[in-house]
């Protein structure tokens, strides 16, 4: 039986009590304990360089049990960036003060002067026009506000971290996680639930209808983060799903962002075995069409042995950088919580090898809507089925696209860094059993690939 690490909340500040832990020493993923565990060779982007061992090494005083937002912060600052393990019990609040209370839209606002009600009524178009972005006092109100939410539910994590959900029902409601500027990070074994931002801000120059813009992705990867691995997660909006928002403007009042996003200057990441269900937006990959950003020769991302369920787009969308998609499912049903638009989206400069995915598409969703095009220009599709039938996703594309938005088979990059690729009738029963939260720290189960 392994000792822990227990964190304490006191009533000033987080005391850590860290106990002995007998490590075991970090060997193949199949034998070393899950929180222990570090990125195969050749699994993915992830595994070039010094590869991605995230708080394996960890020392016996840097392994830590958490259950609230309060203790997991507070072990990201006592270890800094000393390998570490984070071991998350139960369900953790994001939305919460440091004595676990929970805390709502209201109690952020509080003192601000920001109400919903004054927001539209000063910001209607009919009143403040449709060619200005909102300024003034209620925007002022509702950025203040913003950040009172911001600063208690957006989670920065260091370098060399392993953190793991120590059961497969371990879980951040409301939380959102961000490596910024960071290395060697792992995240597995965790489900990512209801991350909503109170205060979304209407821009009506956004498209020809105004926009809603929201923060908070539910793990956001910025500013030259390199070697990461996301791997065995689940990405939902439940309870909060977007078909249960209202509209005001005659916009969808959208309060959710991205699922895994990766973006300015970023690279080296490795996403695996995760399922991600009725949210729209799921990976956005590169910042903007700008080359300032620092995205050019970066952004180098592997998508591999995903579920994608119900989802809108961005499975990813990509700019500048090189998206190896392969054994992925994504199943579209009539019952969907959130619309479609696309699965590839093919940004400016961008290169997505996109090989032997399974699409189990109910008959109303078309083939063609597949791909999207994004400014770019190429895209290897190669081996891909639609309901077990073998589809040239690309020709499928191409025989309905206007000739100035044509796109052609990619020929500048072939992915080498893989482990096994699966024909792609077997990934839909294959993924069933794998994808998402399935382990259990210490017991190894028999579904871990």
């Amino acid at each position: 039986m392994r000792n822990v690490v227990t964190l304490m909340a006191m009533s000033v500040g987080i005391a850590l009590s860290p106990s002995v832990f007998a490590a075991d020493a970090v060997t193949h993923p199949g034998k070393a304990p899950l929180e222990r565990q570090t990125l195969p060779a050749r699994d993915g982007f992830a595994s070039m360089g010094a590869g991605t061992t995230g708080g394996a090494y960890a020392s016996p005083s840097r392994v830590y049990d958490v259950s609230t937002r309060a203790e997991l912060k507070a072990a990201f600052d006592a270890a800094g960036d000393e390998p570490k393990i984070i071991r998350v019990h139960g369900t953790l609040l994001g939305n919460a003060n440091d004595s676990g209370k929970p805390l709502s839209c209201e109690d952020y606002a509080q003192g601000t002067g920001y109400t919903l009600e004054r927001y539209l009524a000063t910001y209607d178009p009919a009143v403040w026009g449709w060619d200005t972005e909102p300024t003034g006092g209620p925007e002022s109100a509702r950025v203040q506000a913003a950040e009172n939410q911001r600063r208690t539910m957006l989670i920065q994590v260091p370098s060399n971290t392993t953190i793991i959900g120590a059961t497969p029902d371990a879980s951040l409601v409301g939380l959102s996680l961000r490596i910024d500027g960071e290395r060697n990070v792992i995240i597995r074994n965790l489900n990512h639930l209801a991350v909503s931002d109170c205060f979304p801000q209407w821009d009506p120059t956004d498209g020809s209808a105004g926009n809603w813009n929201s923060e908070y992705d539910m793990v956001q990867i910025i500013n030259g983060s390199s070697n990461i691995w996301i791997d065995h997660n689940y990405y939902s909006d439940e309870p909060d799903f977007d078909d249960l928002s209202p509209s005001y403007f005659g916009r969808p009042f959208q309060q959710h962002d991205g699922s895994v996003d990766i973006t300015y200057g970023s690279d080296l990441v490795t996403v695996s075995y995760n399922r991600f269900e009725n949210r729209d937006k799921l990976m956005l990959i590169g910042s903007t069409d700008s080359p300032a950003a620092g995205d050019p020769g970066k952004l180098r991302v592997t998508i591999h042995h995903n579920e994608f369920i119900n989802v809108g787009q961005r499975a990813p969308r990509l700019r500048w950088g090189q998206a190896d998609v392969y054994n992925n499912h994504f199943v579209r049903n009539d019952d969907a919580r959130v619309s479609f638009g696309y699965v590839f989206g093919v940004g400016y400069d961008s290169h997505i090898w996109a090989e032997a995915n399974a699409f189990t598409f109910s008959p109303s969703v078309k083939q063609e809507r597949i791909i999207k095009h994004w400014k770019g220009q190429a895209i290897t599709t190669k081996d891909n089925v639609i309901n077990r039938r073998k589809v040239d996703l690309l020709a499928a594309y191409n025989a309905q696209a206007p000739a100035d938005l044509q796109l052609v088979t990619d020929t500048s990059w072939q992915p080498t860094l893989r482990t096994r690729i699966h024909p792609a009738q077997a990934i839909p029963g294959l993924l069933k059993r794998r994808a998402g939260p399935v382990m259990t720290l210490g017991k190894p189960g028999k579904r871990f690939r």
